[in-house]
């Protein structure tokens, strides 16, 4: 499959893009900054631009089976508008190009998934620690919802550097989380990547626990 992976030069990004090539899919980067990659595989094609772009948004996207984003703030105190308005452009550019299929990761807290910890926990994490990138995601979920898009939304908890973990929990129904919700990058790549195949999460968001 051909896939777009946003984000790609983060730390959930680039475990992404690894473990895509590994699996032999030809991936495309869309990055800022191309000395972030070095081409030395085949399948890789990257291409430089800004997510205000539409030329280069279509350059990436034109033909591709799947488009993923990894995309996320770096600020606990400012929203992030270049991705938010990055965001809808990827959609818009997807709708135009005649690509459905998107999976986006997002956040446990964002949408009702803040209702799933516990009260104090909530109050801590998503009134407080994470208010600021929790808005963003909630923006930029409820762009993609309102969407013609297959798009399906990764919602894990507090990212680690952790070993990768093929057995985690995943669901899309109500739940009652513990107090520790954190899950490991890789885990959290792998599922995505699974998720490029499969449709049982098509419009819908998917909570990944450990």
């Amino acid at each position: 499959m051909k896939i777009v992976i946003f984000g790609a030069s983060g730390k959930t990004g680039m475990l992404l893009v690894n473990q895509a090539l590994e699996a032999g899919h030809a991936v495309t980067v869309f990055v800022r900054n191309a000395s972030a990659f070095q081409k030395a595989n085949k399948n890789l094609t990257i291409v430089q631009g800004t997510l205000s772009d539409l030329e280069k948004l279509t350059e990436a996207i034109n033909g591709a089976d799947v488009c993923v984003s990894t995309l996320g703030g770096n600020s606990l105190t400012k929203r992030s508008p270049q991705i938010t308005s990055g965001i809808q452009n990827i959609v818009h550019v997807m709708e135009l190009q005649g690509v459905k299929r998107l999976i986006y990761m997002s956040s446990l807290g964002a949408g009702e998934s803040k209702y799933y910890m516990p009260a104090f926990i909530r109050f801590i994490i998503v009134n407080l620690m994470l208010r600021i990138p929790l808005a963003d995601h909630n923006q930029n979920e409820q762009n993609i919802m309102k969407s013609k898009l297959d798009w399906t939304l990764v919602r894990p908890g507090g990212l680690t550097d952790g070993v990768l973990n093929k057995n985690i929990k995943h669901g899309s129904e109500f739940i009652l989380m513990k107090q520790n919700n954190s899950i490991s990058r890789a885990s959290v790549a792998s599922f995505v990547l699974d998720q490029v195949a499969d449709s049982q999460y098509i419009k819908k968001a998917v909570w990944l626990l450990v």
